[in-house]
């Protein structure tokens, strides 16, 4: 019931999100219409980033308590977070193709996002080539924690050095009221759908798990 009326409220902001973004909020003038596609990156990077803190906690929690909740939860989000960092990799050279001229550039913020998404892929590969499933918990939650160290690094990326990436432009009160708006808004229905597919995610491998000690009875 939780879950079915996150989803719908995952799906209520998402579409009032499109209807700001492609309709609502007015086009920029130096850029143009490749512009809207900020108000999609952005959302996508932050929850790359957010996918990696619950993965950093989660690892944590695992290696202290070793309860398998904390290694569902951490592999869980590292799988999500790799989907939204792959497609904030994807839209950012779309948005780079017109604006800079190429498809990829090996600037400050783009090379370190792309070292976090190597970063847990390795994280993922741990856990399947490893001996045994507790071993292989174990080993990339290891990769979860030391992993986390390039997040600070992707974030502060653009003030740390001079790159092509536009700066903090959010924090500067660079965007007009409607712009902050559709951001705000795109943010949510984002960060809601995340949270609607991390526990998906969780449920399935929770069944999983039911699955693999019913089998060993």
């Amino acid at each position: 019931m939780r879950s079915n009326i996150l989803l719908g409220l995952s799906f209520l902001l998402m579409v009032a999100a499109l209807y700001l973004v492609f309709i609502y909020v007015p086009t920029e003038k130096e850029m143009g219409i490749v512009q809207r596609i900020f108000y999609l990156m952005v959302p996508m990077g932050w929850l790359a980033l957010l996918a990696f803190l619950i993965v950093f906690i989660g690892s944590i929690l695992y290696l202290v308590k070793r309860e398998s909740r904390w290694d569902i939860l951490a592999h869980s989000s590292a799988e999500v977070g790799i989907v939204f960092t792959t497609l904030t990799l994807i839209v950012g050279s779309i948005w780079a193709k017109p604006v800079w001229g190429v498809w990829w550039t090996w600037e400050p913020r783009l090379t370190s996002t792309l070292v976090l998404w190597l970063i847990y892929v390795a994280y993922l590969m741990v856990r399947s080539l490893a001996a045994d499933e507790s071993q292989g918990a174990r080993f990339a939650a290891v990769v979860g924690i030391i992993g986390f160290i390039d997040i600070p690094i992707v974030v502060l990326a653009t003030t740390l050095w001079r790159g092509m990436h536009p700066g903090p432009i959010i924090f500067q009160g660079g965007l007009a009221p409607s712009m902050l708006l559709t951001l705000l808004v795109s943010i949510a229905a984002f960060t809601t759908l995340y949270f609607c597919l991390l526990g998906r995610r969780i449920g399935l491998r929770e069944a999983e798990a039911e699955i693999r000690k019913m089998s060993q009875d």
